[in-house]
């Protein structure tokens, strides 16, 4: 497997973990790692001695902050259209099962580990989508169809457009995740879940992920590319009205 700058492999026993970092810490969400993030998903998909797949951060959060500045200087859409929408699909795209570790809050991209299995949650790992709506952007890639898939729409068109944070304990009574543990025990749970499924054969851990996951691959994959498509038309219409106000001004 290559080397990310933004991602962490570690394969053992049949499991490879993704892990998410900045510069070894926690992730701050950036370019770099919305380009890999699809790049590492292709490679698991296609590796044939993944038998399991861990998704998890580093340190004390999944993801709770991000580079927006970073994402301000790209000149184009496309690219980070193109970018979203293989990032889900790719992730969608590994044939085996796949378990969400959330260390900790995660406010950016916590639809990454919330399309696993199997999802388990540090007592600390706040759930929110800071990203987009709060900050001024068209709620998108991914999270306009997974909140609403996994909360119900109501609840999950609220979610999004008043910033509302959920507490462990409120997604375990909704059913966002599957078990909260102590912080320092996330990552050791989740391998132990790991190897326990990585002892069935493949072809029985590769038709049960697809059996479990048809419909929701589709829903997903139906409204993904048109969702980014409106958020890049957001930024650009907010901008030509910025530029007449200042205008007229």
């Amino acid at each position: 497997m290559r080397t990310y700058e933004s991602v962490e492999l570690r394969r053992e026993d049949g499991v490879t973990e993704v892990r998410f970092h900045t510069d070894g810490g926690p992730m701050v969400w950036n370019p770099t790692a919305h380009r890999e993030a699809g790049d590492v998903f292709a490679e698991i998909a296609g590796d044939r001695d993944t038998k399991v797949v861990i998704v998890t951060g580093t340190g004390d959060s999944f993801c709770a902050s991000i580079d927006g500045k970073a994402f301000a200087g790209r000149a184009a859409w496309e690219p980070i259209w193109w970018e979203g929408k293989r990032l889900l699909k790719c992730l969608l795209d590994i044939d085996v099962p796949v378990i969400g570790a959330i260390n900790g809050p995660a406010f950016i991209h916590a639809e990454i580990p919330l399309l696993a299995d199997i999802v388990i949650a540090a007592d600390t790992a706040a759930l929110a989508d800071k990203a987009h709506f709060h900050s001024g952007s068209v709620p998108s890639d991914g999270v306009h169809l997974i909140w609403p898939w996994l909360l119900g729409p109501r609840r999950g068109k609220y979610f999004l457009m008043t910033n509302q944070e959920l507490s462990p304990d409120e997604a375990l009574q909704l059913g966002v995740v599957n078990e909260i543990v102590p912080a320092a025990e996330v990552n050791g749970r989740a391998w132990e879940l790991a190897r326990s499924l990585a002892e069935k054969p493949l072809p029985f851990l590769r038709y049960t992920r697809e059996a479990l996951n048809i419909f929701e691959r589709q829903y997903l994959l139906n409204g993904l590319s048109h969702g980014l498509a409106l958020e890049g038309i957001s930024f650009a219409d907010v901008a030509g009205l910025q530029k007449a106000a200042e205008s007229r001004s």
